[in-house]
């Protein structure tokens, strides 16, 4: 049996990512474990509402925090819910020190870990990917499926090709992890430079690699700037289609001046993305 584990911010509780981990889980008959990053620093109020709120701010600090306590566990209380009815095996974590930290921590010990893609653990919105996320992704340490804020059932999947080791180990990975859903409509997707010519990369190897994983597979050849025409290309698309790919294998600075193709897609689309990289 694998173990997913799904992540979740107390105060801002996800239904979406609820239900896309529900929904795997099940596929999977995989033990679900719903982590709740209840990091003590992290609260739903700010400090000046402290100050500016009248009365004594110990007082109105201690109500506050009693409130927090109230929607966290209602927050867990929902997704132990949701879990019985469905009778999912299932654990629930309560993690107090800091998110990234407990998160990472966890992703040593599971199979697959499932995080909205508008995830922050913090009062502030951010642009998709935030912060949060960028950081997660660049040191994980399982495959991550990043789901977008509203879930919709998954029909098909997408594999992104490169030629590169990366986008192959990433591809095992989903096909280790989600092998229930090796059966359905995959295409894997390349881009090439209009004068390397339309073919894919290591053909003979990869589509005999492909046939004993996703003996159904189609394969689609794209010319242009592989982050632009993808985006487009699904955007184009119909239906909703896991996007699998490798990523964030890169330091730092230079993802700062070469944007990751898994930044991209979150910021274009609203797709569930399944990410691995191989380091």
């Amino acid at each position: 049996m694998k173990k997913f584990v799904v992540a979740f911010d107390g105060l801002r509780f996800s239904d979406s990512v609820k239900d896309y981990a529900i929904m795997l889980a099940k596929q999977s008959s995989a033990h679900l474990v719903g982590v709740f990053l209840d990091d003590t620093l992290r609260t739903s109020y700010r400090v000046h509402e402290l100050v500016t709120g009248g009365g004594d701010i110990e007082s109105r600090q201690r109500q506050l925090d009693r409130k927090d306590r109230a929607v966290r566990e209602q927050a867990a209380e929902n997704f132990q819910i949701a879990c019985q009815s469905e009778d999912l095996s299932y654990s629930i974590h309560h993690d107090s020190n800091i998110a990234l930290q407990e998160l990472l921590h966890e992703s040593i010990y599971a199979d697959l870990l499932i995080i909205d893609n508008s995830e922050t653990l913090s009062t502030y919105s951010e642009k998709i990917p935030g912060e949060f996320i960028r950081n997660l992704l660049s040191m994980v340490k399982c495959p991550v499926l990043i789901v977008p804020h509203h879930f919709k059932p998954i029909d098909s999947i997408v594999l992104l090709y490169d030629g590169e080791p990366s986008s192959v180990y990433a591809i095992k990975m989903f096909s280790y992890t989600l092998a229930s859903m090796k059966q359905d409509p995959a295409e894997v997707i390349t881009v090439k430079d209009r004068v390397d010519g339309l073919y894919v990369p290591d053909s003979r190897l990869m589509k005999e690699f492909m046939k004993r994983h996703f003996p159904k597979a189609t394969y689609t050849v794209l010319n242009g700037q592989p982050d632009m025409v993808i985006a487009d290309y699904l955007q184009k698309r119909q239906g909703n289609p896991l996007v699998v790919l490798g990523a964030y294998r890169r330091g730092f600075v230079s993802r700062w001046f070469h944007p990751s193709m898994a930044d991209a897609l979150m910021k274009d689309l609203q797709l569930p993305l399944f990410i691995a990289h191989d380091s």
